[in-house]
Formats: C-alpha cells, structure tokens, sequence
C-alpha cells in the first residue's frame, strides 16, 4: 500500500489585503471604482492606488503641507496634481503655502483652509478618476511610515551593543535606567 504524500499547507494563505477592513461605505465605493480602473486600463497609477486603499492606517501614515509642497517643488512638477492616499495635515512651521492642486483621502481643516486660501484645489479620488483615468499629471506620494513614535523603540533591545533602540522608560530624569551600563562610571557603558 502507497502512503499519498502529506502536502505542506502552512504556506497555502497569501496574506495580503485584497479588501479594506474597514466598513466605510464611501471607501468601499472608492474601491469599486478603482478597481475597475485597476482592471480596465493598463495604469500603474490606478493599481497602486488601489493597493494603498486597502491599507491600514499606519500604513497609510500623513503628510504634512510643508512636506507636500517640498515635493512638488521639485523640477517637472508645476501645474501637476499632488495625489495621496491618506490624510494632509497643517504645519504652522510654515508661514506661506504655495498654490497646490491636491486629490486625498482626507484632509484636515487647517490644511484645508490654507490650501484653498493660496487659491489652490482640493479634489477627492472619484473627481480625479473623472479627471485623470489613467493618472496623467499627478505626482503620487505618501508619508513616511518610520516617523511614528513606536518606531524608535524597534529593534536590538536598548542596551545591546550597537543597538539605538529607546528604552520603555517611564519617565525621563536621573533615577530612570542612567546609571548601570549607561555611564563608564558605573561597571561600563554600552
């Protein structure tokens, strides 16, 4: 009798997104359109920005305008619209927002009040399916995902050699993890 061969199914589930978790009926129709846009035309554009829509939100992090008008700054870019799927944030550091023509998910009301008051334009996703099918004249962008605070404490344990890992401390003063092996004076210093 010939025993059948066990197949591995440990690598059977692709996980990966291939919905949003979310319920949001209007991400939901976004989605929908995308898409078909996605399957319908040959645009790169589209099936990106339909793998983002699935995204969670820390993989759909802001952007600030003073790093959105640092973007389109650069060369070839004017008169293009600034495409992000996630939110734009305000950034009172910056005194004078140039005239920007920006498509997002989101996008909060300082920002929004001072985008519209240089005489730029916000558009939403479905406005620039109308517009641009195929993502002609945008500049696609996200913001960074290492910026968040949790980041800085990943990796090598704080106290490793070679480790910049920062501590879980609960505060920040002399008492708190500054002595044994943070200062030579005391056994050695990582």
């Amino acid at each position: 009798l010939n025993m059948g061969i066990d197949i591995n199914h440990k690598n059977d589930r692709k996980v990966r997104r291939t919905e949003p978790k979310s319920e949001d009926v209007y991400l939901r129709l976004l989605v929908k359109l995308y898409r078909f846009l996605a399957r319908r035309t040959n645009a790169k554009f589209n099936k990106v920005v339909l793998r983002r829509l699935f995204m969670s939100r820390i993989n759909r992090p802001p952007m600030s305008l003073s790093r959105l008008a640092q973007n389109m700054k650069k060369g070839g870019r004017d008169g293009k619209t600034a495409v992000i799927v996630g939110t734009i944030t305000d950034d009172n550091r910056m005194h004078k927002v140039p005239k920007l023509k920006v498509c997002a998910l989101r996008v909060t009301d300082g920002a929004r009040s001072r985008i519209l008051e240089a005489g730029g334009e916000i558009i939403t996703f479905d406005q620039l399916a109308l517009r641009a099918p195929k993502g002609q004249n945008c500049v696609l962008m996200q913001g960074s995902r290492t910026n968040r605070e949790a980041v800085r404490h990943f990796g090598k344990a704080p106290g490793v050699p070679g480790s910049n890992a920062k501590p879980y401390v609960r505060s920040k003063g002399r008492k708190f993890e500054k002595a044994r092996g943070r200062r030579s004076s005391r056994a050695y210093k990582a």
